[in-house]
């Protein structure tokens, strides 16, 4: 009996991105703090909604169904819609 391994990202080869420019700053723009549903991600991003509260326009708070998924396309057009910046919540 033979197996055969499918590798969900479909991606044949890695791609190189360039990196986006960080902004100059935070202040007129408003950050999504995305919880990729990994244990403790939620304590960090509770912290760092607290370091940022006051240093931008708005930070609002989006949650990954599971940890082991991309995001789904409604989730990162919302994000994409309602927000600027984006940080996500890696933790264990």
């Amino acid at each position: 009996m033979s197996r055969i391994l499918l590798d969900p990202t479909a991606e044949t080869a890695s791609v190189l991105r360039p990196r986006i420019a960080r902004p100059a700053s935070l202040e007129s723009l408003s950050v999504a703090l995305l919880d990729i549903s990994k244990p403790r991600g939620d304590e960090f991003l509770d912290r760092l909604e607290e370091r940022l509260r006051g240093r931008c326009r708005a930070v609002k708070r989006y949650k990954k169904p599971r940890f082991s998924m991309i995001a789904p396309p409604e989730l990162r057009q919302r994000i994409a819609a309602e927000c600027q910046v984006v940080i996500e919540a890696l933790a264990d």
